[in-house]
């Protein structure tokens, strides 16, 4: 499978305000004038320059609000979890195939229906083009009300009945596995306040775990009970890491979570790879990449502690995903 990253902050839309663009852009001039001066006045290749600067001082993590695109290998099946603001971008994308004509499909499969999750949808292209069908997925039974609320005035110009795309409702049972062409999912409910699910995705042997919007209040083989197989094995699981450790103790019931929650259960259900995101719109790009520092202390405090112990951990790969990514499974 092919995973990009079209939208990873949390709860709203978070672009860099102007003056933060040009501070950055201050910061990055004045560091590749000193690497002029140590070399003599000689100016650095400009793209080898950018290329030793770290993601917070260079393009950041992005602003735009969840969601995701999960393609099999083939290209043949495309899939979409969530339809926040990121979705917007990856809509004009789809027109230049069967969707710019009319004749498209897009499959979107929602997590739950809070406002960072939908905000997009009256912007992805397709919805609009006569001859297009749209299916949209989930476990709560309201779907339908969504979207009914979602495209009506006052809140958008036109209402469902006027867009041109026909839209295809799909009820998902609970941990029931569903197929779209090569690709096999299963929903897992998450902790977060409204109900909140989860996805396992699996595709010619690989597999890809969905775990955004959860506090992890449930953590325990256990009190994970039928939820568990959402974890466990996954090539790549995505985690929710809105939070620091110190906020996550301090909000709760605020349905977030922090890495180093992730990281525990992963350790633990041999995951292979982890992404965090749903970035705080609050947290600045350098906050975020204080927060990676923090979980890759608390990873050496775990793998040190297991050594001691003993216990044979297998370390995971692992990084804070930012808006444009793509990995390959």
């Amino acid at each position: 499978m092919r995973v990009i990253f079209r939208g990873v902050r949390g709860s709203l839309p978070s672009p860099l305000l102007p003056s933060q663009v040009e501070e950055r852009v201050r910061a990055v001039l004045g560091e590749y004038l000193q690497s002029a001066a140590v070399k003599g006045g000689d100016q650095p290749d400009v793209n080898d320059f950018l290329k030793t600067l770290p993601r917070e001082k260079l393009g950041g993590f992005g602003g735009n609000t969840p969601s995701i695109e999960v393609i099999s290998k083939s290209g043949q099946t495309r899939l979409f979890v969530d339809g926040g603001s990121g979705i917007r971008l990856a809509g004009y994308d789809l027109l230049a195939g069967p969707c710019g004509k009319g004749k498209g499909e897009a499959h979107i499969l929602f997590t739950h229906f809070h406002w960072d999750h939908l905000i997009g949808l009256p912007f992805f292209t397709p919805i609009f083009i006569p001859g297009n069908e749209i299916h949209v997925y989930a476990v709560q039974p309201d779907l339908p009300e969504v979207f009914k609320t979602v495209f009506k005035k006052p809140y958008f110009p036109l209402n469902l009945e006027q867009l041109g795309a026909k839209i295809h409702y799909h009820q998902l049972e609970p941990r029931k596995p569903m197929t779209i062409g090569e690709i096999t999912f299963t929903p897992y409910q998450l902790d977060h306040p409204d109900p909140c699910w989860g996805y396992r995705f699996e595709a010619d042997g690989k597999s890809l775990g969905y775990c955004v919007d959860t506090e992890a209040t449930r953590v325990s083989r256990d009190e994970l009970g039928p939820d568990l197989p959402l974890y466990q094995g996954l090539d790549l699981m995505v985690f929710d890491a809105q939070y620091t450790l110190m906020e996550a103790i301090e909000k709760v019931n605020w349905g977030h979570a922090a890495a180093a929650l992730g990281m525990d259960i992963a350790l633990r259900e041999g995951v292979k790879k982890i992404l965090f995101m749903h970035h705080d719109p609050a947290s600045s790009d350098s906050k975020i990449s204080s927060a990676r520092e923090q979980t890759e202390r608390y990873l050496e405090t775990q793998m040190k502690g297991a050594k001691r112990s003993g216990q044979v951990l297998r370390e995971p790969a692992w990084d804070y995903a930012f808006e444009g990514l793509v990995v390959d499974l």
